[in-house]
């Protein structure tokens, strides 16, 4: 009958005396899903429908109705949340410790060629260009690294997670800002989605989050602005490489003779062909020794300092005096400008600092850069100097000349050992960000091999870690020397970090909702600074600045057109998707024959049945006896709990066996389940959402059925015994079959389903033969019902449109991993049908 089904687009069944009735809103993909969140009738304000009494609404309690999708609900109502856990300082400590072979590989390596950069542009001919470009230097790590990101950035995370993608993540939750329109009030349910909203006597952050939502160009500038930092981020993945180990092999230049650039380059090639050759076997094996190493380089240059600045001139301790500075500007005027471009490569690698923090904690990367890192920096430049004020015509090999000479090849060994360190840092993060991009859908779908079986977030990307190596050896061998190099390098490095200036300030005016002097300050103060640096990179656009800018205009354009394409198909889909009277129409045979077994069919809807279904209904002579449209989802938060993955909805009356599930996963989950542990968990979460709906059925219908002058109602003969009612939902009611190859197991002993006071002889049936049903179904196994899709721009479309949709769009869906690979589908298992979308 038509009460007994709830219908997939938020309708509501309506308890009342003469029966019941529902009211249905259809939704699209633009909007939110309709339902209500949990609810009292205790709450006057909510649900006041007729038949309801007054008496009643105060003293019972109704169910949260199941057209929502809320089946993990139940269990993780208070297992998860926002608990601060007590780490002891020793355990802070060792992750400081760690955070040195991570972190600060490539900060630790710019006293390589920093003053080799800057000396390039002005030479030395007095004190003061050296306490001047020295001052620079001090005042710029202690600037950027230290009060922006140790004070302030750092703790803009999300849940722990940092980055430009963390940023973007944090405000999406705020702001309904995503461009993919597919947001759920049921994501906010999710344990690390929970945040303090705005609050409303706050105008000033509530006037921002309506700005933002209700401008489309402001969404589209915000993911260009982040997919800019992103594509950085990857630029310095090519050239941090390039960089560091040929400034360790350039100190071969200083001992041995006869040896040149040409020999420096192809030392340097050859180091690189290694390094991302061993990338394969994941960053464990390769990393293990990392932390001790860049100990003992912090040391080493702690060391080297303190004795250059005793041997040869202690008086550079004046440069913390800022007036230098100005000394050094007025002095060189333009060339001093132009000395900028060296001078920022001292704080390369800064935003590792944030981008990072998933591995480690705040406390640990503040506590190892201002007690190690910062120091012995300082300490490095200060001996740098000390040595140039007495040999300043040694400025293009300062680092290895002031090395002493009995030290000179155990720093050369350890220096070589760093930049590889540095090199393997940034490699690994940019196939973070690679992955952070696959997942909000704004980078080509590409083969991920998980390195370790005990930490997720180690990866290995084979296709961007040969591209990679190729541009690598490409940048070593055109340019040859640091100094061009490192002109390149710093539009990168700049760039990235006016792009966390800018969303930093957004979440600060948004969500820290701090006062707006404060506010105003931050982008005021760092973000001149960072200007003043990128006009004079800029500058160097002849010299090798391209670089940087092609590297990051192409994978730009590349996530961009991506995103671009997937929001129009996803919209094709919500505009084509099939009517919910076309389908009781057809009936629950579905105009065709049904068999058993437990089509899973993927589409990226959330709401409603995807056209490509009525394509299956066409293309075959039979369709499964149970249904499931499977939406894998990427929501706006780092991880989603195992036990938080599933959503189910009935879609359709009962008899038609065919739900809605929603597969949610964080941005930095990584999808390692094989095909039996997917099917095991999908299975037992809709055995789940089952039961509670029969639950929830069946205490509507006691609420229908009671006396309006019964004011003496007992509550205890409405509810589930045992408080809550939650603890006999988690057990599944199948127990017949279970995949030991899943890795999963249960213990727990079969509880009855529902309380007999609950559960009427009719429901119970319907209950039990539903399950049975699915027993059935599940016994003829699963197969994966999948759609070739080929996506079109309209005929009407404008010119650049077809080109970027017709050309360069289709050509990345041919050549990217197929859907079937990226969701670990058994190809046995497979029926695929074509869909031409046309957008």
């Amino acid at each position: 009958m038509k009460e007994d089904w709830v219908e997939e687009s938020s309708v509501r069944l309506v308890g009342s005396r003469g029966g019941s009735s529902s009211e249905s809103r259809w939704v699209n993909g633009n909007e939110v899903d309709s339902e209500s969140p949990p609810c009292s009738l205790l709450d006057e304000n909510e649900r006041t429908r007729e038949g309801y009494g007054s008496i009643k609404r105060r003293l019972v309690k109704k169910p949260k109705r199941v057209d929502s999708f809320d089946v993990e609900a139940m269990e993780i109502a208070t297992a998860h949340g926002h608990h601060s856990e007590d780490i002891s300082m020793w355990r802070i400590l060792a992750l400081a410790f760690q955070t040195l072979g991570v972190v600060y590989g490539d900060m630790g390596t710019s006293p390589l060629y920093v003053f080799a950069d800057v000396f390039s542009k002005v030479p030395i001919q007095s004190d003061v260009d050296v306490l001047g470009a020295l001052s620079l230097v001090m005042y710029t790590i202690a600037l950027v690294p230290l009060a922006k990101y140790v004070f302030v950035v750092l703790k803009a995370n999300d849940n722990g997670e940092g980055g430009t993608i963390a940023l973007y993540s944090l405000i999406c939750r705020y702001a309904s800002v995503n461009m993919l329109p597919n947001r759920q009030p049921a994501d906010e349910h999710i344990s690390s989605f929970k945040l303090k909203l705005p609050t409303p006597e706050l105008e000033r952050a509530l006037s921002i989050k309506e700005v933002l939502e209700r401008r489309s160009p402001l969404k589209t500038l915000l993911l260009l602005l982040v997919l800019m930092g992103t594509s950085m981020i990857i630029g310095d993945g090519i050239l941090t490489p390039a960089i560091s180990v040929t400034s360790a092999m350039s100190g071969l230049q200083v001992e041995v003779e006869g040896f040149g650039t040409n020999a420096v380059v192809i030392v340097s090639i050859v180091i690189l062909v290694g390094l991302f050759s061993i990338q394969r076997f994941g960053t464990s094996k390769v990393a293990f020794m990392f932390a001790p190493i860049l100990a003992l380089w912090f040391f080493s240059l702690g060391s080297i300092g303190i004795y250059n600045i005793l041997k040869h001139d202690i008086t550079v301790l004046r440069a913390f005096n800022p007036a230098y500075i100005y000394f050094f500007f007025n002095k060189n005027s333009r060339d001093a400008w132009s000395a900028l471009g060296g001078c920022v490569l001292c704080i390369t690698g800064a935003e590792a600092m944030f981008a990072d923090l998933g591995h480690f904690s705040v406390q640990a990367i503040q506590i190892a850069f201002t007690s190690v890192v910062f120091p012995c920096l300082l300490l490095a430049y200060m001996g740098q100097a000390a040595y140039l004020m007495k040999y300043p015509n040694s400025a293009a090999r300062i680092f290895y000349d002031s090395v002493p000479d009995s030290l000179f090849w155990p720093v050369f060994v350890v220096a070589t050992l760093a930049a590889m360190i540095a090199s393997q840092a940034m490699i690994s993060a940019t196939f973070s960000c690679v992955k952070q991009s696959m997942a909000l859908g704004c980078f080509p779908r590409l083969k991920i091999v998980h390195t370790s079986r005990k930490l997720m977030g180690q990866i290995y990307i084979p296709v961007v870690n040969w591209f990679l190596m190729i541009m690598c050896i490409v940048v070593v061998a055109i340019f040859g020397s640091t100094t061009d190099i490192a002109n390149a390098y710093g539009i990168a490095e700049v760039g990235v970090m006016m792009v966390s200036t800018t969303l930093v300030t957004l979440v600060m005016l948004l969500i820290w909702q701090t006062n707006l002097f404060m506010a105003l300050c931050f982008p005021l103060v760092f973000g001149s600074v960072e200007l003043i640096y990128m006009s004079s990179v800029l500058s160097k656009i002849k010299e090798g600045g391209p670089l940087p800018l092609l590297f990051a205009t192409f994978f730009l354009c590349v996530m961009y057109i991506w995103n671009y394409g997937s929001v129009l198909k996803y919209r094709s889909e919500v505009r084509e998707k099939i009517s919910m009277d076309f389908m009781l129409d057809l009936g629950s045979n579905l105009g065709t024959v049904r068999v058993p077994g437990i089509g899973l069919l993927y589409n990226e809807l959330v709401q409603g049945i995807p056209s490509i279904f009525g394509q299956f209904l066409l293309s075959l002579p039979a369709i499964h006896s149970t249904v499931i449209f499977v939406c894998i989802k990427y929501v706006p938060v780092p991880v989603v709990p195992q036990e938080e993955r599933f959503l189910f909805r009935r879609v359709c009356p009962k008899d038609y066996h065919m739900f809605r599930c929603v597969a949610r996963y964080g941005y930095k989950d990584v999808r390692k389940e094989d095909n039996h542990a997917f099917e095991q968990l999908l299975i037992e979460s809709l055995e789940k959402f089952l039961r509670r709906e029969a639950q929830d059925l069946a205490l509507e219908s006691n609420l229908n059925q009671m006396d309006f002058d019964g004011v003496s109602l007992r509550l205890e003969d409405t509810e589930v015994p045992g408080g809550d009612g939650i603890e006999e939902f988690r057990i599944p009611l199948i127990h017949g079959r279970r995949l030991a190859e899943a890795g999963t197991s249960t213990s727990e002993e079969a509880a009855p389903a529902l309380p007999p006071r609950v559960m009427s002889t009719d429901e119970d049936r319907s209950l039990e033969y539903e399950l049975s049903a699915l027993q059935e179904a599940m016994d003829s196994r699963f197969t994966y019902l999948l759609a070739h899709g080929d996506v079109r721009a309209k005929k009407n479309s404008f010119f650049l449109k077809k080109l970027v949709i017709n050309y360069f769009y289709a050509f990345m869906r041919r050549n990217c991993r197929g859907g079937s690979a990226t969701m670990r589908v058994p190809h046995t298992n497979i029926i695929e049908v074509g869909m031409t979308y046309m957008v």
